[in-house]
């Protein structure tokens, strides 16, 4: 009797405790299949993220050259030329606002080696200038702008120094890394930090008039440069051509390739790289995440001549850059050159806000926001296909582990017309994407939408654009990427 008690209990005790275990092991089981895609490297930081979501900012060159109607100064200029006598940043912070740009990057000392703010370490400054009797900082009444604006602020401080008499020797490196300390430590936090592949060459150096050789891969030190950014504002974007947070684009005119990656083989590349086609498109086998950025000036020249106030680039080729550098998953970055008066001219101004105008026109209304969305495959659902028109980067359609391709069906609900489309990755687990399609029922089968570029990569955002089509139905079809995807966002639009 005690036997077949015990025997009872043990039984129910068993079932008991199997039936604690699978309720346990279900929920786990389920996590699993919402578990997020795993990381296809290279990786962006934080700071690269969200520095690529700014998408637009601008460039602000201005010192000397603005009023000897130069590009670049020899370096013997007198201090006293720089006279702006009506000088206003809040109404650079206020343009760039307007037409929604969410930066300024300052010429702090350009090649000439004249300093817009009053450094201790050397008197070719505006302290010595005309400008505000010299007690002015216009690198302090521009951080304050910004501040007063809520835009972010960036800095450029030239390598090359056509003005100094040590340029070449080892002493200079330390005069450069003491400047480079001032601007971190005394205007506030600083997005990005430019230092250009500009290199040697014939300058004023003190007197010596001649032209002075070094070797660009080793005599700035750029290990030490980037440590001390870093040590004193861990969260800036370093622009050069090797990165290490941002690369320039391989050309001034504002444009990155169709095909274009996040990565770089970054032993490879250095500051003045002699491949700079390669940059317009990335490397696709590259070990680190180096995104583009697209500078370009809205004028022929980088600094403000007067003679180019008909030359200023019009709302259409303003709008076209967009396209072919946000558009093509890098940053636009904005020249508008500062006048004599220290002032951004109208012109330009005008020209600016009929661009943000006309870009906001055309991609104000998302037609696929009430679409009827489905997907071929999905990896559960938290990562369900709605997620691409949910209008959050954070959430995005994903596919399982073993699915590299997959299929995205919009019903429209009814015929609409269309002649864009934007397309977003989920960045933070990597640039995955190597080759989609866009297609478009007629009423009797689908048809590829004639993009007029190749249709390849999309990285943080693609824009592509068409002539126009009546659907209701639309589909892209990825084809081939570098791990399961992760699509953050779709759009479709009509721009009239």
């Amino acid at each position: 009797m005690k036997k077949d008690i015990l025997a009872i209990v043990l039984r129910r005790h068993f079932a008991v405790t199997m039936s604690i275990l699978t309720l346990c092991l279900l929920p786990l089981s389920l996590k699993a299949e919402e578990r997020p895609p795993a990381p296809v490297g290279p990786l962006p930081t934080a700071s690269q993220v969200a520095w690529q979501q700014m998408e637009t900012y601008a460039f602000i060159h201005f010192g000397p050259n603005t009023f000897e109607d130069k590009e670049w100064g020899y370096g013997d200029a007198s201090p006293m030329v720089f006279s702006p006598t009506r000088l206003d940043a809040r109404q650079w912070v206020q343009t760039c606002k307007e037409a929604g740009l969410r930066g300024i990057i300052i010429t702090a000392k350009h090649h000439d080696g004249f300093c817009l703010w009053p450094t201790q370490y050397t008197d070719y400054s505006v302290r010595n200038s005309k400008f505000r009797e010299g007690k002015g900082d216009v690198i302090a009444e521009l951080a304050e702008a910004c501040r007063a604006e809520g835009l972010k602020m960036g800095l450029y401080l030239s390598p090359w120094d056509r003005h100094q008499a040590f340029y070449g020797t080892p002493f200079y490196m330390e005069y450069y890394l003491r400047q480079m300390e001032e601007l971190l430590t005394r205007y506030g936090d600083i997005f990005e930090v430019w230092l250009d592949g500009a290199n040697g060459g014939d300058g004023w150096y003190g007197g010596a008039c001649e032209k002075r050789t070094i070797d660009r891969r080793t005599y700035y030190d750029f290990a030490r440069i980037h440590e001390t950014i870093y040590r004193l504002q861990p969260n800036a974007i370093i622009f050069s051509d090797a990165g290490p947070g941002c690369r320039w684009v391989g050309n001034e005119k504002g444009f990155a390739n169709a095909t274009n990656w996040s990565f770089l083989r970054i032993g490879e590349v250095y500051p003045g790289y002699d491949k700079a086609e390669e940059l317009q498109s990335g490397h696709a086998d590259g070990d680190t995440w180096v995104a583009a950025e697209c500078d370009v000036s809205i004028r022929p020249g980088w600094f403000y001549h007067e003679k180019e106030d008909s030359e200023v680039k019009t709302v259409e080729h303003l709008v076209d850059l967009y396209y072919r550098s946000v558009g093509h998953n890098a940053t636009l970055l904005l020249n508008l050159p500062v006048n004599r008066d220290g002032l951004i001219h109208p012109i330009d101004s005008a020209r600016l806000q009929g661009f943000h105008a006309r870009i906001q026109k055309e991609l104000s209304t998302n037609l696929l926001a009430h679409a009827k969305v489905k997907a071929e495959w999905t990896r559960g659902k938290a990562f369900g296909a709605q997620m691409v028109t949910d209008g959050c980067y954070d959430t995005y359609w994903a596919t399982p582990d073993d699915m590299c391709s997959g299929m995205l069906e919009f019903d429209l609900r009814r015929p609409t017309a269309l002649n864009r489309i934007m397309l977003q990755e989920y960045i933070p687990l990597g640039q995955r994407v190597e080759q989609f399609v866009v297609e478009y029922h007629d009423g009797k089968k689908w048809q590829v939408v004639d993009c007029g570029e190749e249709t390849t990569t999309i990285g943080y955002k693609r824009l592509l654009r068409f002539d126009n089509i009546t659907t209701r139905r639309l589909r892209v079809r990825i084809e081939k990427a570098r791990g399961p995807l992760c699509i953050s966002e779709i759009g479709a639009y009509c721009a009239r």
